[in-house]
């Protein structure tokens, strides 16, 4: 008896302490607020994470350029592309286990200073081999920029005000793509392609005196250094060999004729290989790098589906209009570019509404609104997308385009916190932003494919109307014949007539193939809004750990 009650703590022992500092500590987490305003902060992380998604498209046109200058070929020269891509996908979900490692702030000025100097390295590099390796550390230092922007709005702000904060980081995350293609061609153009990196040192510099000096980590976020120690390297193998099979299979898959091919059959089974050991290592393991448990939460799994899909769309809508207007109405990339300007402008008045809106109107009406307006605004693009398309069609083509993205992506990403503890917002934040960029490689991988397929069999089809028994085609051989021939000599009309015939149902069959790419991701935009009403339906203005569904 004596040996148990001497066993007991005594009153105001160890145990008290521990539960005085417990108390103490929550207390303190719940009346934490930033020292400065939080839109100040907001600026200041949406700088930094604007200058990494710029980033991942500003390099697109100047591939011809870089492949020159460095004695490269145009296929070489693509790998400046996917070596970034592969690096930042690595890092993307890491986010939340190195801000436990050595703090969020810490974590955001180390990505900076490593994406900032690599830049530097990046336009200084005098061959294509150092170029490749300074891509990888850029886009290992950018990956973090995303996730832990979105992770230090979302803890900076009260729940009510959530929505416009991430109606700034959407501006970011979805205005920086539409426009880096057009300012890298003017770069380019007019001074170098070194300078699509160098832009990137004084903006660096700038974001990494503000963030010293304005962001704070709030005190549930405490560095544990042990980390490093136990870090899950094996999670962390799984996690390259996926992420690097993935990128190089969608972005070398085209040109290499997808599966008929070895090298994108061997980086496919390295992609499912990686991923299944990811999943199965990163369920079981005690501390795992990635919290795939999360996935456990109804709303999270949902919104990390629905992200991946708007990212894809995002990304897809971005490619196609340009890729059209170049490839078949003779655009030049800069006035390719520019006819994505108005679709820009359209997003910087909308976003903030829709910012607004996150506080009055629930996240899954909201997610349906916008894909209900996908669906209007691709079934547009089919009917408007034509070798008769002005300037100006294709401009407001791009304004309708974007009206719907704002809904869908802040009422998603303000959905994809509520109801889980903030003290996950880094994995939150890591997890939602890895699904965005997934979607939009696998997207625009795949529409591409699906222009060039459906091209071919409008090809195919067109041709039967090209037979010397067809009396349409018989008679405007004649007449094209004729014309051509006075022009250029007798000898030569028939092979120009025939020339001319086969270019004009070439540029039909890609066109059609366009019109049915847009009509496809009608469909799937449907899809999309049976999705988003598995959401559960949210109180407007609530969120992380508010148990607001019902």
């Amino acid at each position: 008896m004596s040996e148990n009650a001497s066993a007991l703590p005594a009153p105001g022992g160890l145990t008290d302490k521990r539960v005085l500092v417990e108390n103490a500590d929550v207390a303190e987490s719940a009346r934490w607020k930033p020292r400065v305003n939080p839109w100040l902060i907001a600026m200041t992380v949406a700088l930094a994470a604007f200058m990494e998604v710029l980033d991942t498209s500003i390099a697109n046109v100047a591939l011809p350029h870089i492949a020159g200058s460095l004695a490269a070929s145009t296929d070489q020269s693509t790998w400046v592309l996917t070596s970034y891509l592969v690096s930042n996908a690595i890092v993307l979900p890491l986010g939340g286990w190195a801000s436990n490692l050595i703090g969020r702030r810490n974590f955001f000025v180390f990505c900076i200073t490593v994406f900032t100097i690599a830049s530097f390295l990046c336009g200084a590099a005098p061959t294509l081999p150092m170029l490749l390796i300074f891509r990888v550390i850029q886009g290992a230092g950018g990956g973090g920029l995303q996730p832990m922007a979105q992770a230090i709005m979302a803890d900076s702000f009260e729940p009510h005000e959530r929505g416009q904060a991430f109606a700034l980081y959407g501006l970011v995350a979805v205005l920086a793509p539409s426009i880096g293609p057009t300012l890298g061609g003017w770069i380019t153009d007019n001074f170098s392609w070194r300078w699509i990196f160098y832009i990137n040192i004084p903006v660096g510099i700038f974001a990494f005196f503000l963030v010293t000096r304005l962001v704070e980590d709030p005190p549930w976020i405490k560095p544990d250094r042990s980390g490093l120690r136990n870090m899950d390297y094996l999670g962390l193998a799984f996690l390259t060999i996926a992420m690097g099979g993935m990128q190089i299979m969608l972005d070398k898959g085209e040109e290499n004729d997808w599966f008929a091919s070895d090298f994108i059959r061997f980086f496919a089974f390295l992609f499912v290989f990686g991923m299944i050991g990811l999943i199965v290592r990163e369920w079981t393991v005690k501390k795992p790098l990635i919290n795939l448990k999360l996935f456990r939460h109804k709303n999270f799994a949902i919104c990390c589906f629905l992200m991946m899909l708007v990212g894809g769309v995002l990304n897809a809508n971005t490619v196609l209009q340009p890729q059209f207007t170049q490839q078949l109405l003779g655009y030049t990339a800069t006035t390719a570019g520019l006819a994505l300007t108005a679709g820009g402008i359209a997003l910087v008045v909308v976003m903030p509404l829709a910012g607004y809106a996150t506080s009055k109107i629930s996240a899954r009406t909201l997610a349906v609104c916008g894909f209900i307006l996908f669906v209007i605004s691709f079934r547009v693009a089919a009917e408007v997308t034509t070798l008769q398309m002005s300037f100006a069609q294709a401009s407001w083509l791009r304004v309708l385009q974007m009206l719907p993205l704002p809904f869908c992506f802040i009422s998603i990403t303000n959905a994809a916190y509520i109801g889980l503890p903030r003290e996950e917002s880094n994995q939150v934040a890591g997890l939602i932003n890895f699904a965005r960029n997934i979607g939009g490689s696998i997207l625009i991988a795949v529409t591409n494919a699906q222009v060039t397929s459906r091209a071919m069999w409008h090809q195919q089809h067109l041709q039967q109307d090209m037979l010397p028994a067809s009396i349409g085609y018989q008679l405007h051989l004649q007449s094209l014949t004729g014309f051509l021939g006075g022009q250029f000599g007798g000898a030569n009309g028939g092979g120009m007539a025939l020339a001319s015939i086969y270019n004009q149902l070439n540029q039909q069959a890609q066109t059609q193939g366009y019109q049915d790419v847009y009509m496809e991701l009608a469909w799937m935009s449907v899809v999309l809004i049976l999705c988003a009403f598995l959401l559960s339906k949210n109180r407007p203005g609530t969120g992380p750990g508010a148990s607001a569904m019902h």
